[in-house]
C-alpha cells in the first residue's frame, strides 16, 4: 500500500469523528512515534488538552526561533504546570543563526521574501528535522479557515518533505469553536489574543490585526497573503 493510499484510507476511516476519536486512535496506533508540534496558538493549546486528558506522556515539543514574546514563553511554563507535563523545546543552531545575522542582517526578514524564508528554514525548519526524529506522525493545530493557503488542507496528509504523516484532528473547526472549547474547559491561552493578536509567531514578524482583517493578516504583514508561511507546512 503506498503512503497515499495509507492517508486515502485513514481520511476515510476517521471521517466525522471527534478530535479527541482522532487523537486516541492516532496515540494507540503509533505509541511513542507520534508528538503534537505546538506553535502554541489556540489551536495546539486546545490539542495539547484533549492529549493530556487522553495519555499525558506523550510527546509535545515546540520551536523557540529566539524571538518570541515574553508572553509565549509564559504561556509555556503555565501549561507545562497545568496539565503536568514538560513541554520539549527545540532551538535553532546558535552558529547558523550567528552566521545568518552577521552576513544578512539582525532584521533580515523585512528585506525580501527570501530573506525573511531564509531566516525560517534557520530558526524554525532545520531545529524542526531534530524535532522529527524517530517520529511517524505528528499532528497540527491547521484550520482550513485560517487563511487561503490552509483552504485544502485534508484531516490526513503525507509530508513528502519530511517523511511523515500529518494529522490535523481540529481541521475543520471554526474559531469560534477553539475559543468556546478553550472557554469551557479553562485552556491556558497566550494572553495576547485578547489584545489583537489572533496568529502569533516572532516578535519582529507578529502585529496585531484591525478590524476586519483576516486572522493571519498580522503574520509576515509585509508580504503579499500567498506567501505567509514559513515552510512548516507547505507540502
Amino acid at each position: 500500500m503506498t503512503n497515499k493510499d495509507i492517508v486515502s484510507e485513514l481520511n476515510l476511516k476517521l471521517k466525522n469523528k471527534t478530535p479527541e476519536e482522532i487523537i486516541a486512535y492516532f496515540l494507540e496506533k503509533f505509541k511513542d512515534k507520534i508528538a503534537l508540534s505546538s506553535s502554541l496558538g489556540a489551536e495546539d493549546q486546545v490539542l495539547t488538552h484533549m492529549i493530556a486528558s487522553i495519555d499525558k506522556s506523550t510527546r509535545v515539543f515546540t520551536l523557540d526561533t529566539g524571538r518570541y514574546f515574553q508572553e509565549t514563553y509564559d504561556l509555556i511554563d503555565k501549561t507545562n504546570k497545568k496539565y503536568n507535563i514538560k513541554i520539549k523545546i527545540y532551538f535553532p543552531d546558535a552558529l547558523q543563526v550567528e552566521k545568518m545575522v552577521n552576513e544578512k542582517g539582525i532584521n533580515l526578514f523585512y528585506d525580501s521574501v527570501e530573506n525573511r524564508k531564509f531566516c525560517c528554514k534557520i530558526r524554525k525548519l532545520e531545529p524542526l528535522k531534530r524535532a522529527f526524529e524517530g517520529l511517524d506522525v505528528w499532528i497540527c493545530g491547521l484550520r482550513q479557515e485560517q487563511s487561503i493557503t490552509r483552504i485544502n488542507t485534508k484531516l490526513v496528509e503525507w509530508d513528502d518533505k519530511n517523511n511523515l504523516i500529518k494529522v490535523n484532528p481540529v481541521i475543520e473547526w471554526s474559531e469560534k469553536q477553539v475559543w468556546d472549547y478553550i472557554k469551557e474547559n479553562d485552556v491556558p491561552y497566550n494572553v495576547l489574543h485578547d489584545k489583537g493578536y489572533p496568529s502569533i509567531g516572532c516578535r519582529p514578524c507578529t502585529r496585531a490585526v484591525k478590524q476586519g482583517e483576516d486572522i493571519r493578516a498580522g503574520r509576515w504583514w509585509w508580504e503579499e497573503p500567498e506567501n505567509k508561511e514559513c515552510g512548516l507546512h507547505i507540502k
